[in-house]
């Protein structure tokens, strides 16, 4: 899900920065560039931008919209080394950045805070370091956040609440640590999608959290601990929930699920009680409740017939059907 989430905004963003234009590409914008691509030490990757030819049309990774760059890709190539140029700000009507698959090195620099119309920011498979810059904040405009497979530390920020067109947030194998801030019971816009596993996070989930309706949240490979029912409820248009390899630790059977539940992991934790009868009514694409301690019959009826017998193995005392174990 993850993947088409991202596939299909990058294209997006494609298109709309794509659109045919008459117009050559900025002087100021190609001397940006230029400089980029200097401060890189020319890499082959870059090979198509002559300074005699026009960026606009003629560079790879280079999209504009009426002679101004808007897209900039620079990806797949481990060859390329070095950190993020502070000249990135100096592309005024920049729309998307794409700089992943290659090897850039130390933070985020400040002058990404100049671009101001800025919409999508892909920065993953890279070695950043460091804590996240608490002046991404400033980028208003901004609906997709992925710094994932880097070596980022620190906490969650909080304020990623102030974000008011956030869609999207990943941030999955960093080494972040912390718990999950309070102030994410409360968001200026809607909830974005949170991707935070594998990570170093630790403590118990703000109660707060109770009142947000997150379409996606996937927290697998962490230390959290104690209650993580507040993710669930009947009114709430969740999709996916992935709660996997933590130390929860709730009742299972209390929950109310969300008609749009289709991908839910709860595997490895200690979640106890029974499982509701009102999983039978979910369409589940993916289902997993093994390595926990739950009890009782696994209910007919529904997707949970179509799940292997390891999606429900290694429980307290769960028997049915599933698991070809009598009750």
């Amino acid at each position: 899900m993850k993947l088409l989430i991202r596939l299909s905004i990058f294209f997006a963003a494609l298109s709309i920065s794509s659109l045919p234009s008459s117009y050559s590409c900025n002087p100021k914008d190609k001397n940006t560039l230029l400089q980029i691509k200097k401060h890189f030490n020319n890499p082959k990757l870059l090979s198509s931008w002559d300074p005699q030819t026009d960026c606009c049309t003629s560079w790879t990774g280079i999209e504009c919209t009426n002679g101004r760059v808007t897209l900039f890709s620079m990806a797949n190539d481990d060859s390329v080394v070095g950190q993020i140029p502070d000249q990135i700000g100096d592309l005024p009507e920049l729309r998307t950045l794409e700089m992943s698959f290659i090897n850039l090195t130390g933070n985020i620099p400040r002058t990404i805070t100049k671009l101001k119309h800025l919409v999508l920011i892909f920065l993953s498979w890279n070695r950043l370091s460091g804590p996240i810059p608490d002046y991404i904040s400033e980028l208003k405009s901004v609906t997709f956040l992925d710094i994932s497979f880097n070596k980022f530390t620190g906490p969650i920020p909080g304020w990623l609440t102030q974000m008011p067109k956030l869609q999207t947030f990943q941030a999955n194998n960093n080494s972040l640590t912390g718990p999950i801030p309070n102030s994410f019971g409360s968001f200026v816009g809607n909830a974005p999608n949170l991707f935070l596993p594998y990570n170093k996070l630790s403590g118990k989930i703000p109660e707060s959290l109770s009142k947000i309706d997150f379409q996606a949240v996937v927290l697998k490979g962490n230390g959290f601990t104690g209650d993580g029912s507040m993710f669930f409820g009947g009114n709430k248009r969740t999709v996916q929930l992935d709660l996997s390899r933590n130390l929860f630790e709730f009742d299972l059977s209390k929950v109310k699920f969300g008609k749009s539940m289709a991908l839910l992991d709860l595997s490895h934790n200690r979640i106890f009680g029974t499982l509701p009868r009102e999983l039978t009514e979910l369409r589940l694409e993916r289902f997993n409740i093994s390595y926990n301690r739950l009890c009782g019959k696994i209910p007919r009826g529904g997707q949970l017939q179509t799940f292997k017998s390891y999606e429900f193995a290694e429980n307290r005392c769960l028997c049915g059907s599933a698991l070809k174990k009598a009750c």
